[in-house]
C-alpha cells in the first residue's frame, strides 16, 4: 500500500503556501520490511536463505516479509532455472542450506520497472537530467539544458520546465526527483551552501522545484549521491568501507560504510580541498603551497600557462596531453603523482578497502596510473597492503543517475 502525504511549503519569494500530494514511500511496512527491500535492491537477485543469513532473520520471518512484498508488487521471484545472482557483501560467505536437498532455491529481485525516477545534476551552467527505473538503470536518454541564470528562482524555473517536458516521455510516470549539486543541503531540502552557484542564505530548493516541476523533490550533495549510487548499484556494491575522491572544478572526498555515506555535518564543505599533496606545488587562492587545489582545472590551466609562457585554458591543456606535447605530459605526471599522494592520505587515515576516483577531469588520471601508484607509495609504509583504487568512467549522466539513486533510497525507505 502506498503512503500519501500532503507536503506544504512556502516559496522564498512570495511566502505563498502550496500543497502537493507526494508518494513518500513505495509501500508500508515495518523497519525490517524496508531493510529486506534495501538488501534485495543492493544484493539481488538473492536467495531467501542467503538473505536471511545476511540480515540475521529466521526463515519464517523472512518468508512472511517477502510474501508481503511479492503481494504488494515490490519484489518478484525469478524462475527456478535462472542463474542470475547479485554481488554479496565483502567477506560474507553463505552457509549451505538443508533445503538444497529439496526443491531448488529461487532468487528474489526488485520489480525495477514498477517505478521510475528522475535524477538531476547541476554542474556549472548546465543541468543534466535522466530517467531511471528502481534499480537506477536508464529508461530514457540523458538530456542537458543550459542555465541562463544561476539565481535560485531561475534555476528552479529551468529545472521545472525540464521535468515537465521529460516526465511526459517516461512510462510509468516518474514518482520522485533527486537533485544533486556541489554544496551543502539540509533535510534533503534546503541548500545552505552552493559555492559554484553563488547562492547566499538558506534556499528551499526542493520546494521551489516541486512547485515548478510538479513532482516530489529531494536535494543532495553530489558527492554523497555518487557514493550511495556506487554502494547500491556500482563499483562499491558489497564493499564494507570505500572512499571516493573527485577532481575537476573542485576536489571532493567522501566515505561510505556498510552501503551508506558516513554522516558528518561538515562533510560537504570541501574538507579535502586544501590537504598538502606537493610541498613544491603552486600556491592556491588561499595562500597554501601545494595543497590539493593544484588538482583542480583552474589551477592546472594556470600552472600550464606558466610552463608554456602564455595563457591557455584547461581544455587546451587536456588536448595537448592527448597529443603528447612534452610540457603537457610533464604536468600530467605531476597531476597523477599528486593525486596518488591524496589517495594515499585518504587510505592511511580512513583505511578503506577501496578508493574510487571520479570527477570531470578523472579521464586524465587514466593516462598515467603508474604515477598515481608512485604517489601512493611515496607516503605509504612499505609493509602496508597495496591500495586498491579504481578510476570510474565519468559522465554527467552518471552523476544525474547518482541523484536518482538518492531518491530511490528515500522511496524504498
Amino acid at each position: 500500500m502506498t503512503i500519501h502525504e500532503t507536503d506544504t511549503w512556502k516559496t522564498a519569494e512570495s511566502g505563498d503556501e502550496h500543497e502537493l500530494t507526494t508518494d513518500v514511500q513505495w509501500f508500508t511496512g515495518s523497519p525490517q520490511t524496508h531493510r529486506v527491500t534495501r538488501a534485495i535492491t543492493q544484493y539481488g537477485p538473492i536467495a531467501r536463505t542467503t538473505l536471511a543469513q545476511l540480515l540475521g532473520l529466521s526463515q519464517g520471518a523472512l518468508s512472511r516479509i517477502t510474501s508481503d512484498l511479492i503481494y504488494e508488487g515490490v519484489i518478484e521471484e525469478l524462475p527456478g532455472d535462472t542463474t542470475e545472482q547479485g554481488k554479496l557483501p565483502q567477506g560474507f560467505i553463505p552457509k549451505e542450506s538443508r533445503e538444497k536437498r529439496g526443491r531448488p532455491q529461487t532468487n528474489l529481485r526488485l520489480r525495477a520497472g514498477e517505478r521510475t525516477f528522475l535524477g538531476i545534476n547541476i554542474h556549472g551552467s548546465e543541468v543534466s537530467i535522466v530517467a531511471v527505473n528502481a534499480l537506477c538503470r536508464p529508461v530514457g536518454p540523458c538530456r542537458t539544458v543550459t542555465l541562463e541564470s544561476t539565481k535560485p528562482q531561475d534555476v528552479a524555473a529551468t529545472i521545472g520546465t525540464a521535468i515537465r517536458k521529460y516526465r511526459s516521455d517516461v512510462t510509468p510516470s516518474p514518482v520522485a526527483v533527486g537533485l544533486s549539486f556541489g554544496g551543502h543541503a539540509e533535510d534533503d531540502r534546503y541548500v545552505t551552501y552552493a559555492p559554484f552557484l553563488h547562492w547566499d542564505g538558506r534556499v528551499d530548493a526542493a520546494g521551489a522545484i516541486e512547485q515548478a516541476g510538479g513532482l516530489p523533490t529531494a536535494v543532495f550533495n553530489d558527492l554523497d549521491s555518487l557514493l550511495l549510487y556506487e554502494s547500491w548499484f556500482g563499483a562499491g556494491i558489497g564493499v564494507r568501507r570505500f572512499a571516493v575522491v573527485t577532481i575537476g572544478a573542485g576536489v571532493g572526498y567522501s566515505l561510505a560504510e556498510d552501503g551508506m555515506p558516513v554522516d558528518y555535518p561538515d562533510k560537504s564543505y570541501g574538507l579535502a580541498g586544501h590537504i598538502l599533496v606537493d610541498p613544491e606545488g603552486p600556491r592556491c587562492y588561499a595562500g597554501h603551497t601545494g595543497c590539493s587545489q593544484c588538482l583542480t582545472n583552474d589551477s592546472l590551466a594556470e600552472e600550464y600557462s606558466d610552463m608554456v609562457g602564455h595563457m591557455v585554458t584547461f581544455d587546451q591543456f587536456a588536448a595537448d596531453v592527448q597529443e603528447g606535447t612534452a610540457q603537457a605530459r610533464q604536468l600530467l605526471n605531476r597531476l597523477c603523482f599528486r593525486l596518488g599522494v591524496l589517495v594515499s592520505t585518504v587510505a592511511n587515515f580512513a583505511m578503506p578497502s577501496k578508493v574510487l576516483i571520479s570527477g570531470e577531469s578523472s579521464f586524465l588520471a587514466k593516462m598515467n596510473q603508474e604515477s598515481i601508484r608512485n604517489g601512493i607509495n611515496w607516503y605509504r609504509p612499505s609493509q602496508a597492503a597495496t591500495v586498491d583504487f579504481e578510476i570510474l568512467d565519468f559522465s554527467w549522466e552518471s552523476w544525474a543517475k547518482s541523484a536518482a539513486a538518492r531518491a530511490i533510497a528515500r522511496y524504498i525507505g
